[in-house]
């Protein structure tokens, strides 16, 4: 094992005790993962709803060998108050990472890192390392894993006997979730697989002639007793380290013939496919207090026999067991079920995801100039105000080589580009901010923006907020290289930043992100400098539904709405000049929409075009004042 790894601390908001669980659930579930890895690296904080926390029940009756210690919210380092919980930050540092997924996914990587034998910890990132790396506001499976069956479970715990007599629809989802065909690299291989079992199964139940007696009660005994299905013993090999029977990976000569249609559908065996992976580790405290709870009721689960069938096999994993009894979970034995009568199912198999029935009714065929007609015969075209400080420019060569984002690996024409955005940017925060404002790069990358702003603008305090560790790593070594004192790091989705903040600033804020940055901006009351990228990529979301101001809603359907969003997306370079002005109208057209969304919250937005406007084929900025 490693010595050298540095103690970061762990902080865990606690708001009650219940049964065998603390709440939040995420503490819960952040509690249960340490103790599956047999993590000691963290120095663990639980940070109380209320002052008058009994420490002596809460550090020895709650947390099994678990040393944990009480600080109130007033204690947390600066950075961690703005954030939401669980995260961890490096003693003394001003590195946080924050949110449910990002702290799960850094606890795993750091206790390999620390004992690399423990590859079975590193498996539970999934294939290519990606289980919960999606944001929840773009990942339906990321949202309903870690934020919406939390919150489903813990308003079922509370509710009045009269509001939880059915079953929350995010739990009925995760059911629907379980009955879905799987998908794995490499299924063609594995379907083919199963398909030879289950010939070979088929075979040997069948009662040859003259033997009928002996061979049918042989075929009755293996019914009663049948073999693991091909995804259980695959699941199960890997999981104990084991390799799956040659007799299995070898493939008859008619299987190989069968055509990839004809295959059988692979089922899930825990809850993102063949596989155990953080998603279980995240789901099972939360499943666990359901079912507490439906027992304690009396409730039939015959609705959720896939639920219940993944509880138990969950149960079988090793490790899983000790891992709850350290966290004092008695987890429970349930009998096995079978589906209901699909009349008694008829309310779960309704259960139907809008926004994917949204956006699948989104798709078109032919061009934008239908919508751009309806607009301007509404009196609506695409408008850019004129630019502020045209001709400001950074003095780039008499800057610390760090500050520079062509410090790296962009060739010197990307770099020059990178450089008149960054000059577009840094002109019009320039512009906005006091001594002692707080400024937010927020989607900040490689922090090429805020970076700039802090080494500018000394007296303000700057943070980085950004999912891609290594990017926020990377933005992180430059800033020590200048020896920035004024900036923070915050590795986490937009939800999870909860501080105020004066300007929000954003260089290519992907699709959706645009509108989350907007959002929070809005929210807090701040001035905010953005420059959109990737339209292609707008679609409905939980919180997001477009067009978003009110002209445009009465004039645009959802639909339309998606037609100038693709097209927004034709300004490359390569393409002829008559498409990249269509495609540019249709880029102004998206942000007036956003423009006059903001407008309507009480904001002056500007909707300008970047100088010189081929340092981008993305070169609109908005700027907005809250008036």
């Amino acid at each position: 094992m490693k010595d050298s790894i540095a103690e970061e601390h762990l902080y865990l908001d606690y708001s009650h005790q219940c049964r065998d669980s603390i709440f939040p659930l995420h503490t819960s579930i952040s509690l249960f993962l340490l103790s599956y890895c047999d993590c000691k690296l963290f120095k663990v904080f639980l940070v109380p709803a209320r002052e008058d926390v009994d420490d002596q029940f809460v550090t020895k009756n709650l947390l099994g060998d678990l040393e944990v210690h009480l600080i109130s919210r007033c204690q947390l380092p600066a950075v961690v108050q703005s954030c939401c919980l669980p995260a961890v930050v490096v003693k003394d540092g001003k590195f946080c990472r924050a949110g449910l997924s990002v702290v799960l996914r850094h606890i795993i990587q750091k206790t390999y890192e620390a004992d690399p034998s423990k590859k079975d910890v590193l498996e539970l990132l999934g294939f290519k390392k990606t289980c919960l790396k999606a944001c929840a506001e773009v990942s339906q499976w990321t949202r309903l894993c870690e934020i919406s069956i939390p919150l489903a479970v813990e308003g079922f715990l509370t509710a009045s006997p009269e509001h939880c007599q059915t079953i929350p629809p995010d739990i009925l989802q995760l059911e629907r979730k379980l009955g879905e065909p799987v998908r794995v690299h490499n299924d063609d291989k594995i379907r083919r697989q199963k398909l030879q079992q289950q010939k070979a199964s088929a075979k040997a139940m069948v009662p040859v002639l003259g033997e009928e007696a002996t061979e049918a009660g042989t075929a009755m005994e293996m019914h009663e007793h049948p073999l693991p299905s091909l995804e259980l013993s695959m699941a199960f090999s890997k999981l104990l380290d084991q390799e799956v029977s040659e007799a299995v990976n070898r493939e008859a000569p008619h299987i190989r013939r069968t055509k990839t249609s004809d295959l059988p559908l692979l089922d899930h065996i825990f809850a993102e496919g063949l596989y155990f992976t953080l998603a279980d580790i995240v789901l099972l405290p939360c499943i666990h207090q359901f079912l507490i709870s439906s027992k304690k009721q009396g409730k039939n689960l015959v609705n959720l026999p896939l639920i219940s069938s993944w509880y138990q096999r969950v149960q079988e994993v090793p490790g899983v067991k000790k891992a709850a009894g350290k966290c004092n979970m008695e987890l429970l034995q349930l009998p096995e079920l079978v589906s209901a009568p699909h009349e008694e199912l008829q309310n779960f198999s309704s259960v139907r995801d809008e926004l994917e029935k949204e956006n699948e009714d989104s798709h078109f065929i032919g061009g934008p100039r239908p919508t751009m007609t309806k607009l301007m015969e509404n009196g609506i075209e695409a408008k850019f105000s004129p630019h502020p400080c045209p001709n400001w420019i950074l003095d780039w060569t008499n800057l610390p080589s760090a500050v520079n984002p062509g410090e790296g690996r962009m060739s010197r024409d990307r770099a020059l580009r990178k450089q008149q955005q960054l000059n577009n940017l840094v002109a019009a925060v320039t512009k906005l901010a006091k001594p002692g404002d707080v400024i937010v790069d927020f989607c900040s990358g490689g922090g090429h923006v805020g970076i700039v702003l802090a080494h500018m603008m000394p007296s303000c305090q700057v943070v980085l907020i950004e999912n891609k560790e290594l990017s926020l790593i990377r933005a992180k070594d430059r800033s020590d290289e200048l020896g920035l004192n004024n900036i923070w790091f915050i590795q986490a989705n937009l939800d999870y930043f909860n501080g105020t903040f004066n300007i929000g600033v954003a260089l290519h804020a992907c699709g959706v992100a645009t509108d989350m940055v907007i959002e929070h901006c809005i929210k807090a009351r701040a001035a905010f400098v953005i420059s959109p990228c990737c339209y292609g990529f707008i679609q409905n979301t939980v919180k997001f539904k477009y067009p978003r101001s009110h002209q445009f809603k009465e004039i645009l359907s959802y639909k339309e709405h998606m037609i100038l969003c693709r097209f927004a997306d034709q300004t490359a370079v390569q393409l002829p000049p008559e498409r990249r002005l269509i495609g540019k109208q249709c880029m102004g057209l998206v942000d007036l929409d956003r423009a006059w969304a903001a407008e309507e919250r009480n904001y002056s937005v500007q909707v300008l075009s970047m100088e010189p406007e081929s340092c981008s084929p993305k070169n609109d900025m908005l700027v907005g004042i809250p008036t």
